[in-house]
């Protein structure tokens, strides 16, 4: 199979293009810059210059290939609203060419933007309403027209060598702060994955996954955060210790919402059905042994 892939050159694009191509897919890679041609090319895959604004590309893209797997996003979390829409746009565009085909077009989520009704957020629980990422729903909708239309729901943190998300952040202000905190008892839990993790799922979604289905990737299914505030503290060698109200904002800055957050997640389904498993080390053991601590 011949696909489009946007975000190839992120931190989890650039593993699933790895996984693609070494199970005989062939990569058409979406590219902003030139440093991110250079990138697609080294990973063996084509490039195909273009964004998430330029929507024309993503038609051309998508007409080109035989299924897309959707990974950019335009991560400012300062312009959440306009970033959204842009993701809502990019959706709708490459479904549209993609209509009456039948062919795949996995896109992504997060486990914490879905209303859980049981102890774990699971595939069935439903998006939250009124939030500003719609990529699940733009999914469901182009189901009605004849796509393949999936959705990966990715934890908070998806982890691994190179990380520059959550956690990182949180081992930054540690450093910065000198203290490493976390929110109230810190018993509120992390859903966490390991990047090879997930990507191997974008490829079985890619696949064999169902029109309209959500599927979850999810190693660790909830990792209490004073546990991982706990491992940043030995790494960094600083206290560790417990931040409520006023201090939490203080110190986490706008993290602290996130932090707080308790959502632990299950996999049970997306296993069953897609016969995926997570093989890789935990959230905890990749923050001891995968380089986190290097300053950046």
């Amino acid at each position: 199979m011949r696909v489009f892939v946007t975000g190839a050159t992120g931190f989890i694009g650039s593993a699933v293009v790895q996984e693609l191509i070494k199970h005989g897919h062939k990569v058409l890679g979406l590219a902003r810059t030139d440093k991110a041609a250079q990138a697609i090319a080294a990973a063996g895959a084509e490039v195909h210059r273009g964004s998430l604004e330029d929507l024309d590309s993503l038609k051309r893209g998508a007409s080109l290939t035989d299924g897309v797997i959707h990974l950019a996003f335009i991560h400012d979390f300062n312009n959440y609203g306009p970033a959204a829409e842009a993701d809502r746009r990019a959706i709708e565009t490459m479904g549209a060419v993609l209509a009456g085909s039948n062919k795949p077009l996995v896109v992504t989520s997060g486990t914490l933007l879905i209303e859980r009704k049981g102890p774990l957020a699971t595939e069935e629980d439903k998006p939250t309403p009124n939030f500003p990422r719609k990529s699940e729903e733009a999914a469901i909708a182009l189901t009605a027209k004849g796509v393949r239309a999936s959705t990966v729901r990715l934890p908070p943190s998806v982890h691994g060598e190179g990380d520059h998300g959550f956690v990182p952040m949180i081992i930054n202000t540690a450093r910065e702060k000198k203290v490493s905190a976390y929110l109230g008892d810190g018993q509120n839990r992390w859903p966490a994955v390991h990047r090879f993790d997930a990507a191997h799922l974008y490829r079985l979604v890619l696949e064999k996954g169902a029109a309209g289905a959500s599927y979850h990737a999810i190693g660790d299914e909830g990792v209490p955060t004073k546990e991982i505030a706990e491992v940043i503290g030995r790494g960094l060698n600083v206290p560790v210790v417990s931040k409520s109200g006023e201090d939490a904002a203080s110190h986490f800055g706008w993290m602290a919402h996130f932090f707080s957050l308790d959502g632990p997640a299950s996999s049970k389904r997306t296993e069953q059905e897609l016969g995926w498993r997570p093989t890789q080390r935990g959230l905890i053991e990749d923050i001891e042994k995968a380089g986190y601590f290097t300053a950046k």
